[in-house]
């Protein structure tokens, strides 16, 4: 009898190259182990299963571990050449080697999207100016260009020419925020710059791919049709994004009601969209695939229109694991051969993290994986948990078997992410998955029959209707009572033991296996025993923040799982600054608001435990006096008019803190006053929020 799961192995063989591919990607990412190391190991690794191919297959046979290890040793070490080769800071012409203040040709590799106060667009680096003498560079930056009319001339494939210097992209750098740099560094964008109308040059000529710019036409094409036939701002960006993932348009409020009740995927490009546009596809394809000698016909047109929508959406990781996946389906049924679902997924994944490693890290490959394994994994027992006769009642249980499978391996990642959970998730996507299905189905033939004017303005009439009824419903649902749990904090450990627990019940339940059972208990036990002890050490936090808010002053002072802010008033009012930048801290920090808030106004100076905190926040006069008042942390805000040296003359002051409200050109004179008096200063624009603990 062969082991148990054995089986997996045999039909998904795939998954056993994706897990070194895995291992390799995240061992080079967080080690950053010399290449040339990697190098040596992979020829070494080849030389030995080159040398195990000329023994004797009795002796091949019993070295089999061998030769498997050395395989998922070959795999580790080709992941990390890989990971280490797509990072473009590793690239001998990345523009972060040369002086940024030298003039700069680029090409936007996108069109303008109109933000409040500027247009942005991402652009390719082609030429720097070293000397005089043009050099090629690589690398991809991030354009603001000043809102101006001449600025829409600017499209895909224009070459701009300026010569500014350009910033690096940094984070905010406060507790628990979300790590933008990172996050820019894996579409190999490292650096900004701000452009006025006078600062850079349209230079003559475009430099576009025909098969970006036809993309770029057809979205363009399907915006137009979808903005004169659909209706209302919240209706037209929500179509937008159903169909084409153009998320530019969207509603901010609506967009957090789809969050708060658990049905963001409708509003994200993902096997959803994939998977009816594959089954519409089929089913129109069903006559050509009836004859063989028509057969292929059939497979051009439903792989060509796949992977066309996969990049009119935008070519997302999610999109294209999906397209992938469908791929491998529909070749293996061309081949008249079953593929095993595990296999496809691990197919898909294998090709894309070859593609780009980095999209192990990205959310949406994480959980679109995880949503499609978790609903092969547990619709079936979940489904069979209730039987019912009645056929309408049975297929609503159904959907809601989906939704129910589809959460359990994609919650542990949802909190790890996004810190809540939608208490009403059942509700909201027994109406909106196949609602959204409609209106899907809808929009494709509305851009079908775009031409009759008539039969366009009536469908578009309905999906107005029917997009305004989704929204609505979910709107109702997310203003209910107790319909979002927030602010949960999870670690990494306690979110891989949600997942073993997931896992090995899944084993438990499709091999029968009490181990799986046991394992799951374990890992139960373990993940409340974490929990238990987080939230201890939260109970017994003392420590001061000050945060980096552009322009702001914001601090708290936590006391074990309460927090009291101290800043400015208009920033309290202010929920996208608030949710963006002091969030993620208390949440980070498991921590509540305490009844009592205050606004800085003035200065003040008081202790905290053994602490003495001075603020200061506008021009205070003060004289010295001979004895020297101790100030363990001085934070200076907003502008006032004090000299550091004077101040030392009355108070003896440990440390300092700029905050993110301080004028940059009058933190330089004070950071020269604290260099020459030995003072110890932190600025929280250039390292991040300022951390200190009062225990």
């Amino acid at each position: 009898m062969p082991p148990p799961g054995i089986h997996i192995w045999k039909s998904a063989p795939f998954i056993r190259l994706l897990l070194p591919l895995a291992a390799g990607i995240i061992v080079e990412w967080y080690l950053h182990i010399d290449p040339r190391i990697w190098w040596y190991l992979s020829a070494f690794t080849f030389v030995v299963l080159f040398t195990l191919f000329f023994i004797p297959l009795f002796n091949r046979f019993r070295l089999s571990w061998l030769s498997g290890f050395i395989v998922n040793l070959l795999f580790i070490s080709l992941a990390a050449i890989l990971t280490w080769k797509n990072d473009v800071r590793h690239n001998s012409k990345w523009l972060g080697h040369f002086n940024k203040n030298s003039g700069v040709v680029v090409t936007l590799t996108e069109p303008l999207v109109e933000k409040a106060n500027s247009y942005k667009v991402t652009a390719r680096t082609e030429i720097f100016f070293m000397h005089e003498r043009p050099k090629r560079i690589t690398g991809n930056i991030i354009l603001y260009f000043q809102k101006d009319s001449a600025v829409r001339m600017l499209t895909y494939g224009s070459q701009v020419s300026f010569n500014k210097p350009l910033q690096t992209i940094r984070n905010a750098g406060n507790p628990g925020g979300f790590d933008y740099k990172r996050y820019c560094l894996f579409q190999k964008i490292t650096h900004q710059v701000y452009l006025k109308r006078s600062e850079f040059v349209l230079l003559p000529g475009k430099n576009e791919s025909r098969l970006r710019k036809f993309i770029f036409s057809m979205r363009q094409r399907v915006l137009n049709i979808l903005r004169s036939f659909i209706k209302g701002d919240k209706e037209t960006g929500l179509a937008e994004a159903l169909l084409i993932g153009y998320k530019d348009d969207l509603d901010k409020n609506l967009v957090q009601s789809y969050a708060n009740t658990g049905v963001v995927h409708v509003i994200a490009i993902s096997g959803l969209h994939i998977g009816l546009i594959y089954f519409l596809l089929t089913w129109l394809m069903g006559p050509l695939r009836k004859r063989k000698n028509l057969k292929w016909i059939s497979l051009i047109i439903v792989l060509s229109s796949l992977w066309l929508f996969s990049l009119l959406a935008g070519a997302q990781a999610s999109v294209l694991r999906s397209a992938v996946m469908f791929t491998c389906m529909v070749v293996g049924e061309s081949l008249t051969r079953k593929t095993s679902i595990f296999n496809n997924l691990a197919v898909s994944a294998f090709l894309l993290l070859c593609y780009n490693p980095y999209w192990l890290w990205d959310v949406g490959f994480q959980l679109s994986y995880a949503a499609v394994l978790s609903i092969v994994l547990f619709m079936k027992p979940v489904y069979n948990l209730v039987y019912l006769k009645n056929k309408v009642v049975d297929f609503i249980w159904k959907l809601n078997a989906v939704t129910i499978a589809a959460q359990i391996l994609t919650v542990p990642l949802t909190l790890y992410y996004f810190h809540q959970f939608p208490n009403y998730f059942l509700f909201t996507n027994i109406v909106s998955v196949p609602l959204s299905g409609i209106i899907l189905s809808g929009e494709i033939l509305l851009c079908a029959v775009s031409c009759l004017h008539v039969a366009a303005a009536l469908i578009g009439k309905l999906l107005s209707s029917l997009i305004w009824l989704m929204n609505t419903y979910i709107e109702c649902i997310s203003i209910l009572p107790f319909a979002l749990t927030d602010n949960i904090q999870l670690s990494v450990m306690q979110a891989i033991l949600l997942l073993i627990v997931a896992g090995s019940l899944a084993y438990w339940l499709l091999e029968k296996k009490s181990s799986g059972l046991v394992i799951a208990l374990l890992a139960c036990l373990l993940f409340v025993s974490l929990r238990t002890y987080f939230l201890y050490l939260a109970r017994r936090g003392q420590k001061i923040i000050v945060y980096n808010v552009p322009g702001y002053f914001a601090m708290d002072i936590i006391s074990g799982s309460k927090y009291f802010f101290i800043g400015d008033s208009a920033l309290v009012k202010n929920d996208f600054l608030q949710n963006f930048h002091l969030k993620p801290a208390r949440i980070l920090y498991r921590v509540k608001m305490a009844n009592q808030t205050k606004y800085q106004n003035g200065t003040k100076y008081f202790q905290l435990g053994t602490k003495r905190i001075m603020l200061i926040g506008n021009t205070i006069s003060y004289k010295p006096d001979g004895k020297k008042i101790p100030v363990d942390l001085l934070v200076i805000s907003k502008n006032p008019r004090l000299y550091i040296s004077a101040l030392t003359g009355t108070f003896s002051i440990k440390q300092i803190v700029f905050d993110g409200s301080v004028p940059t050109w009058k933190m330089r004179s004070w950071k020269k006053d604290c260099d020459s008096l030995r003072i110890p200063y932190h600025d929280v624009k250039e390292t991040g929020a300022f951390v200190m603990n009062l225990r």
